[in-house]
């Protein structure tokens, strides 16, 4: 099984077992959905989601069998994850990103550490030697993932990497 992160839990909602998470998760609407089956904290606790909502800027679950804050508050301050085989999409997600050798113009010049969310596009984090290179996650600026040889191609654009 492998797990994929898609929010943490920071607190608790009323008295009947509502849970508030902090998510930016880009498939929320394939995941945050009842009968959905997420894992939650160090133990992977497997919960099956009854409700969801939006408010404000928290996603909102209530699981199958709890409708008591005593039931929840041990997840306060829980990460939240999903099984990749229950994700049904055809896309790449940013967990797949994560530790693929990046290569310009096939040098090496370091290996993926993250990827930041920002509100117009995603930021891959490649750390290097010479410290580290932002690149943004679109078209634009990758030539090619292949997650098989663990390998991602970034495109020669003047000033986007740094070779000094």
């Amino acid at each position: 099984m492998e797990y994929i992160f898609v929010g943490e839990i920071v607190n608790t909602h009323g008295v009947k077992g509502e849970v508030r998470l902090i998510s930016d998760f880009k498939h929320k609407d394939k995941v945050f959905k009842e009968g959905f089956t997420v894992y939650v904290g160090r133990f992977k606790d497997k919960l099956t989601i009854s409700r969801y909502r939006k408010h404000k800027m928290y996603d909102m679950l209530t699981f199958e069998g709890i409708d008591n804050i005593n039931d929840v508050l041990m997840y306060k301050g829980d990460k939240v994850y999903i099984n990749r085989e229950d994700l049904d999409i055809d896309e790449l997600l940013n967990e797949d990103y994560i530790g693929l050798n990046a290569y310009l113009d096939d040098k090496l010049i370091g290996v993926v550490e993250c990827i930041i969310n920002n509100n117009a596009h995603d930021i891959i984090v490649i750390k290097g030697e010479k410290g580290n290179h932002l690149i943004p996650k679109l078209d634009d600026f990758i030539a090619n993932v292949d997650l098989k040889n663990k390998r991602i191609d970034i495109k020669r654009i003047e000033g986007l990497i740094n070779e000094n």
